[in-house]
């Protein structure tokens, strides 16, 4: 994309924020926030080093979705204050050298939470009702309940959530709402007694839950939290999601378990790899609903990351503390 100017008829300012890798319909957002600051928006695709550094060499700022990659290489090449990551992952960004280079580097983590953990509920109710087979059967012109036995309520099942942050307590308190008991398992936060989640080990979440969400964050050795092991352990017939790290889940150990019944189910919005080539599924395409890293969207959410994003980059402008810095 050929890097635009945005103003809105004012004089174009020789300070620069370059906005890269989004598909944002306009920068409405972005223009309020850091308008008053008398720069200039510059748009660009970054999809290559090249692209990032004909568009941003010279910005102060750089605002970054998740396509532009910064290797070293290209963190040389630019002359920003620093960059801020719409979103959660600093994966494309090299850290190292950025703390070198002495760009400072930002994301948004606090959006997002009542999209992510809908979503999770979501689909893991229509995967436990059973709805995609169901759809699929009247189709094909069976009729009545023979084909989805067993089906149970919620009242008489177990919803157990791997990871208690924000979005793991939105989604326990969605399900408790529905009726589930519901247990908890988190390495690093304490579940407070007052919810009404029990705190359980891992082996108790996985061995006892009709579902099961994921919503820990990812091993920073990309380690899989579920392995053959772990998903061995799941309950027959059980329901697993996963909207969190792709690489919580060892794939072909989850093809697998799938294949054997523990769990029956998978809803995935989130792959080791993106995006995911979904012919791997293949073998068990009756058993998986798959979403294309779509939990966190909603417009509500979207607006509130992009403010966020912004905010930061004025703070980056203004020489301020930053609100959630990685360096």
């Amino acid at each position: 994309m050929t890097a635009v100017a945005v103003s809105k008829g004012v004089p174009v300012s020789s300070r620069k924020v370059a906005v890269l890798g989004t598909r944002y319909a306009d920068l409405g957002i972005e223009e309020e926030i850091l308008g008053p600051l008398d720069v200039s928006l510059v748009l660009g695709d970054g999809g290559s080093a090249s692209e990032i550094l004909a568009v941003a060499a010279d910005a102060e700022v750089v605002l970054a979705g998740s396509r532009p990659r910064f290797d070293a290489a290209v963190l040389a090449g630019l002359g920003c204050r620093g960059i801020v990551r719409y979103g959660i992952g600093v994966d494309t960004i090299d850290l190292d050298a950025a703390r070198t280079r002495g760009i400072a580097v930002a994301r948004v983590s606090d959006y997002g939470t009542e999209a992510v953990a809908f979503h999770a509920v979501a689909t893991a109710m229509a995967l436990f009702r059973r709805l995609p087979e169901a759809d699929a059967a009247l189709r094909g012109g069976a009729w009545g309940v023979a084909g989805v036995r067993p089906l149970h309520l919620p009242s008489a099942s177990v919803a157990g959530v791997v990871g208690y942050g924000r979005i793991g307590r939105q989604a326990a308190h969605y399900l408790r709402g529905l009726g589930f008991t519901v247990l908890a398992h988190d390495e690093y936060v304490e579940v407070p007694e007052g919810d009404g989640v029990r705190s359980a080990s891992l082996d108790e979440v996985l061995s006892t839950g009709d579902v099961v969400t994921l919503h820990a964050p990812g091993d920073p050795s990309g380690r899989a939290l579920l392995g053959p092991q772990e998903l061995g352990r799941m309950k027959e017939g059980s329901v697993l999601v996963n909207t969190s790290r792709g690489s919580l889940v060892d794939l072909p150990a989850l093809l697998a378990a799938l294949a054997a019944g523990r769990p029956r189910f998978a809803a995935l919005d989130v792959f080791p790899a993106e995006p995911v080539d979904a012919s791997v599924f293949e073998p068990v395409a009756d058993r998986v609903l798959l979403t294309p890293h779509m939990a966190w969207y909603t417009e509500e959410s979207e607006a509130d990351m992009r403010r966020k994003a912004a905010a930061e980059a004025a703070r980056l402008l203004r020489g301020e503390p930053l609100r959630e810095p990685v360096v």
